[in-house]
């Protein structure tokens, strides 16, 4: 039975859901800090207390709230302003003559997810333009909002994207930490040093630079820009020290964000990721097969876009893996951040392949619903 809940009691709730949730994930993130998965236990801790927390409330007190989209706007802004400095060290200049290379691996995955879409639809009964939504790397939220827009089957696409992001963001670094030495040696808990020591100057320069991220992302959305929260932060990201920098009563500035930012914007992701667990109702063991089916091929596909990515670049393997990974993209990004490990490249091959599926929506969305109707015609 749903409750009647004014919009200003919801708004309470959903504060304290999230205030639980914070609270929870500290003790998590230290105990599983023990098994050396390194910063991406952030994410792990978050997920973990998202779904306790959701459970614990569903089960005493009825109220399933939806998950949080400002939690992971937020998030996707930090992990942002980590990668945008992270890449503004790097040779850009690489990166640029790279770019053939990203519209290659987006094309194929883009290839690949329409042939798994179709082999989903037909195998579940389910329309094209669900089973395309569950299988296109393009973010749980984002999908899922798309499916409630055209009336499709929100729980089916929230089901397939949660599991791929999952299996994605606690594969890779599984395999990172198996295959890359200086995996274990990023801390999990930074020293309180480490994550706090900057100067009074910085605090100011870090109250720019969230100001700014937020105009930036603003502008983003003003220009219908895919992914505003997380590209808008780049964007800004990389260009603060340069611009700062032409001012001519300033001063040459190397600022770079306390670590903090990285990590509480990991946590945020996390417990994004736990919330769209914690929603979703029990399925059949049908609809669980046919949704671990669909997901083994999309990581399968990642898999052979790794091995095309090695063939067409220098690279080593671990960088394009993390490039072809099939999302999520600011978890893959936070991956070669905490690995230290090509973040320009990284960073770059995910902006090139959100720009893609988002910019390719629509037109992906008015072929998939005429071809529905087109099903549907020849089936009556």
């Amino acid at each position: 039975m749903k409750n009647n809940i004014a919009p200003h009691s919801a708004l309470g709730k959903r504060v304290i859901i999230l205030a639980l949730q914070l609270l929870l994930a500290i003790p998590l993130i230290l105990i599983l800090s023990q098994f050396h998965l390194g910063t991406i236990a952030w994410i792990f801790g978050g997920a973990t207390a998202s779904i306790t927390v959701l459970q614990f409330s569903r089960l005493f007190y009825n109220y399933c709230p939806q998950p949080n989209r400002n939690a992971r706007r937020f998030g996707l802004a930090l992990v942002g302003i980590t990668a945008g400095f992270a890449s503004s060290h790097g040779n850009l200049a690489h990166i640029t003559g790279s770019v053939p290379v990203f519209v290659v691996l987006t094309a194929f995955s883009m290839l690949c997810g329409t042939f798994i879409g179709y082999i989903y639809s037909r195998l579940s009964q389910i329309n094209i333009l669900t089973a395309m939504l569950a299988t296109v790397p393009g973010g749980v939220g984002i999908m899922a909002a798309i499916a409630a827009d055209y009336g499709k089957n929100v729980t089916i696409v929230a089901l397939v994207q949660a599991i791929r992001v999952t299996s994605v963001v606690v594969l890779i670094p599984l395999v990172a930490r198996a295959s890359a030495d200086n995996f274990l040696s990023v801390p999990t808990i930074s020293s309180n040093r480490e994550l706090f020591s900057f100067q009074a100057d910085n605090i100011a320069l870090l109250g720019l630079l969230l100001v700014l991220t937020g105009i930036g992302v603003y502008l983003a959305k003003l220009c219908k820009v895919p992914a505003s929260d997380f590209i808008g932060a780049v964007v800004v990201a990389i260009a603060f020290n340069s611009t700062l920098n032409l001012l001519p009563f300033v001063d040459h500035i190397h600022f770079s964000p306390p670590r903090l930012i990285q990590l509480i914007g990991q946590l945020l992701l996390g417990i994004t990721i736990g919330e769209y667990w914690g929603n979703n109702p029990n399925f059949g063991k049908k609809t669980i097969a046919y949704a671990l089916m669909c997901v083994s091929l999309t990581l399968s596909a990642g898999a052979i876009a790794t091995m095309l990515a090695m063939k067409l670049t220098s690279w080593d393997w671990l960088t394009c893996l993390l490039v072809t990974a099939p999302g999520g993209s600011a978890e893959m990004i936070l991956v070669a951040l905490g690995l230290n490990h090509n973040v320009e490249i990284v960073t770059a091959g995910h902006l090139v392949r959100l720009i893609a599926i988002n910019s390719s929506l629509p037109l992906w969305i008015f072929l998939f619903r005429r071809l529905d109707g087109s099903l549907e015609s020849v089936s009556k």
